[in-house]
């Protein structure tokens, strides 16, 4: 049975979007919503994870959860996803600090 799926990406490639438009609405770049089925829901999660590299991806779909969702990602991001006790909560990864550079010395 079709359940609604939303499906945000950043940074994939054409083809990707592309194949994810044959079978969900692009409300907005990069933010993808319809119906579907959990096979091509699967499908589509499957091809998107497969090829995102240093993009990022986020689906939500209805689940049998006590929030009545679940939310996968894929890429690397700085909301990170755990679950507690059952919830799916979001946890803030600390921003990478820049690897400093020790200072020249000089002779003076």
């Amino acid at each position: 049975m079709p359940s609604m799926m939303v499906l945000a990406v950043t940074a994939v490639p054409p083809h990707v979007r592309g194949a994810l438009s044959r079978w969900l609405v692009e409300a907005a770049p990069g933010l993808y919503v319809g119906c579907v089925s959990g096979r091509v829901r699967e499908e589509l999660w499957t091809t998107v994870s497969a090829v995102i590299g240093d993009g990022a991806a986020v689906c939500v779909h209805p689940a049998d959860t006590e929030q009545g969702y679940e939310l996968r990602t894929a890429g690397t991001r700085r909301r990170e996803p755990i679950d507690l006790d059952g919830l799916t909560l979001i946890r803030f990864r600390a921003p990478e600090q820049p690897t400093s550079t020790p200072e020249p010395e000089f002779p003076w």
